[in-house]
């Protein structure tokens, strides 16, 4: 290990000559396509085997529409793809805009060794989220619409939704940009592209807030499909409170397992500043999620359906809200409290499962709930296999990302020097 950071150490400091033309540009981009390291791995295999059948799936399922590969219909008309990818994953790209706006809005620089990565992690989940969401649309040849103009719905959350999705993912392009700029020498637009970055982070911050609250605004139009515990005119407020927790959470485990996965990446900085950033975001994950359930206990009592509790779906809801929301609370805390990165980091999934089981909770589990069990929604493993798939090309984009580009290390020197 410590040869291969030495070999690292010494890369970063030679500086890469700028690349002047598009032949030089895709010669050096043919030559990272390379694999660093052994690509006959048992992850890579079985995820390999399984993206091949998804690409297959996918091609089948544009072709021939929703029906022959899903169990959606009139009754459920958003699946697992809707809840697991993009309800949820929106949710966990969270940490994309909470990071962004500590480092860079209340200027807390012990974090910054992390933003990179985060940043990173969001812009990939966004990208191919959309990408999920335009599979789940039934017309999804017409994907386009809400961008021209053609029948623009103004008055549908989803057009709202569409068009933050799209603004925000090139807010997030533009806030990775300079670590793309250095990886290919461009010293020019480094500059420009880091001036950039305080604006694109404001305006990420203002598009976060409004679409992950506006995902939650989508359920308020099912009153009397939606179980009443999940049901709230406050969908919104709790939809953005846990985005705000589950961004960090993700964080908290993505960074654990790339410091040890990629510790020939990881500068000394980071690798020392990393408990503590971790310690901090788990303060900051217990403190929302007292205000999250603060909330849900408020509605509750608010909406007279504390005698639902009794019932089956007031058991799954305890699970819900107890199991996985106030449990992880007392784990953050407790974690924090002995400095203990692995409590944290069992929180820090727990949490996440909550925030995952909420989303297919109010897509399809306490969606028309006193449906019989004939009618239910249940995921085709079709569906399965290509929500696999887009999660494991998330994965090996991210990592072919991380082995290349300064994420979890300082910028070149040159890039260090600007003033900016």
């Amino acid at each position: 290990m410590e040869k291969l950071e030495t070999v690292e150490i010494a890369k970063e400091k030679t500086e890469r000559r700028e690349i002047r033309s598009f032949g030089e540009f895709w010669r050096f981009f043919l030559s990272e396509l390379k694999p660093k390291g052994n690509p006959w791995t048992p992850f890579n295999l079985f995820s390999g085997l399984i993206m091949v059948l998804g690409f297959i799936f996918i091609i089948y399922r544009f072709v021939t529409g929703l029906s022959p590969t899903t169990n959606l219909g009139q009754e459920y008309p958003w699946g697992i793809w809707k809840g697991a990818v993009v309800n949820s994953g929106v949710a966990f790209a969270g940490g994309g805009y909470t990071l962004a706006f500590i480092v860079y809005i209340l200027g807390m620089e012990r974090y910054r060794p992390m933003l990179r990565e985060t940043v990173l992690f969001a812009f990939l989940a966004y990208v191919f989220y959309a990408g999920a969401l335009t599979i789940e649309l039934g017309r999804w040849h017409l994907f386009y619409n809400p961008f021209i103009g053609n029948k623009y719905g103004v008055s549908s959350v989803l057009f709202i939704v569409a068009w933050h999705f799209m603004l925000y993912m090139v807010t997030l392009a533009l806030e990775f940009s300079p670590a793309a700029a250095e990886w290919v020498g461009f010293k020019r637009a480094r500059k420009v592209l880091g001036a950039a970055a305080l604006g694109a982070v404001v305006f990420g911050v203002m598009l976060s807030i409004h679409h992950q609250a506006g995902l939650g605004a989508m359920f308020t139009m099912c009153k009397g499909k939606l179980h009443p515990l999940w049901y709230s005119e406050f969908m919104p407020v709790l939809y953005f409170i846990s985005s705000i927790y589950a961004g960090p959470s993700v964080m908290i485990i993505v960074s654990s397992i790339t410091q040890k996965l990629y510790a020939h990446r990881v500068d000394e900085e980071y690798r020392n500043a990393h408990p503590g950033i971790v310690l901090g975001l788990a303060k900051m994950c217990a403190a929302t999620i007292f205000a999250y359930l603060f909330l849900q206990l408020i509605l509750v009592h608010h909406e007279h359906d504390l005698y639902l509790i009794t019932t089956p779906m007031g058991f799954w809801w305890l699970v819900e809200v107890g199991a996985l929301a106030f449990v992880p609370m007392l784990l953050f805390i407790h974690g924090v409290q002995q400095k203990n990165l692995a409590t944290i980091n069992l929180a820090a999934v727990l949490a996440l499962a909550g925030v995952l089981l909420n989303r297919l909770n109010n897509v399809f589990i306490a969606y028309n709930w006193y449906l019989p069990l004939s009618l239910k929604y249940y995921p085709t493993w079709q569906e399965v296999i290509i929500l696999l798939t887009i999660i494991f090309i998330d994965v090996w984009v991210f990592r072919w990302i991380i082995n290349r580009m300064h994420v979890l290390s300082k910028p070149p020197e040159w890039a260090r020097m600007e003033k900016h």
